[in-house]
């Protein structure tokens, strides 16, 4: 029997890319999933390829919403254990940039937009985390928070994005450090490119994603960007106690390789 058979798992942003390939992975193994995005027919397509993927109908429970609303917040995780009646794992996911200025200076952007990234990457993590942490005690379940090597990188065409990438990675160390006294683990993974349509949510057309996909294929260690499964796989890792119950706080770079590679000698 798999670790999360009849699991209880949050997933946000679950309409598409890493969440939805996240969601699929948890439906598959067994785990009752919430999944929820912005978009009802993305997010019926999620649903249905976690039917395909071997889940029940009523262990899937779809939420249509915006997870920077307040209220929108507490009705994810309310709902979610209203339904199925606790929590285990909450997958913040969600998450995204903008590419209204891209290619700007940080220092001739608006800083609406920096509101903008944060209440898009930062603040409903901790929202959302607030919420979760009564059910999760309970459980002595975990939290896994995906950011993006954005954090810890000299991002030029989305500034603000990167340093509302670097807020999550603190505040997983800073949960992990506290919930962890209550049986609650927390960790992250920050991927690098990852094949998703994000570029285009973000504002950009299909050819510009495609582009920027090209190229980070080319220059990645790896011979190729990432996949959602793949990082999903990372993420059942740092959910499932029986496997990663030594790590607490841990970040993972999930990135093909971009990270080792040298500025001075770029194809060594």
């Amino acid at each position: 029997m798999s670790f999360f058979s009849e699991k209880v798992v949050i997933v946000t942003g679950s309409s598409n890319g890493i969440g939805r390939g996240t969601a699929v992975l948890f439906a598959k193994e067994g785990a009752k999933v919430t999944i929820t995005g912005r978009n009802a027919e993305t997010l019926r397509e999620t649903k249905q390829q976690c039917l395909q993927a071997g889940a029940r109908e009523e262990n899937i429970l779809e939420i249509l919403g915006d997870v920077t609303d307040e209220s929108f917040a507490a009705k994810l995780v309310t709902a979610t254990v209203e339904k199925f009646g606790k929590l285990d794992v909450l997958v913040n996911n969600a998450g995204g940039s903008s590419f209204a200025n891209i290619g700007k200076g940080i220092l001739d952007i608006p800083i609406a937009e920096f509101d903008q990234m944060m209440d898009l990457n930062v603040k409903q993590v901790l929202r959302i985390s607030q919420l979760a942490v009564p059910h999760l005690e309970k459980t002595k379940g975990a939290i896994v928070n995906v950011s993006s090597i954005a954090a810890r990188h000299n991002l030029l065409p989305f500034p603000y994005y990167g340093a509302a990438k670097s807020a999550p990675d603190q505040i997983t160390i800073q949960m992990a450090g506290s919930l962890i006294k209550n049986g609650i683990r927390v960790n992250s993974v920050n991927p690098g490119p990852v094949l998703t349509n994000g570029v285009v949510a973000a504002g950009a057309t299909k050819e510009e994603q495609d582009k920027m996909f090209e190229g980070a294929g080319q220059i990645m260690p790896l011979g190729r960007v990432g996949v959602p499964e793949d990082i999903g796989k990372i993420i059942l890792f740092l959910a499932n106690r029986s496997q990663s119950e030594i790590l607490i706080g841990h970040i993972v770079t999930a990135d093909g390789g971009i990270m080792i590679k040298s500025a001075m000698f770029p194809d060594s």
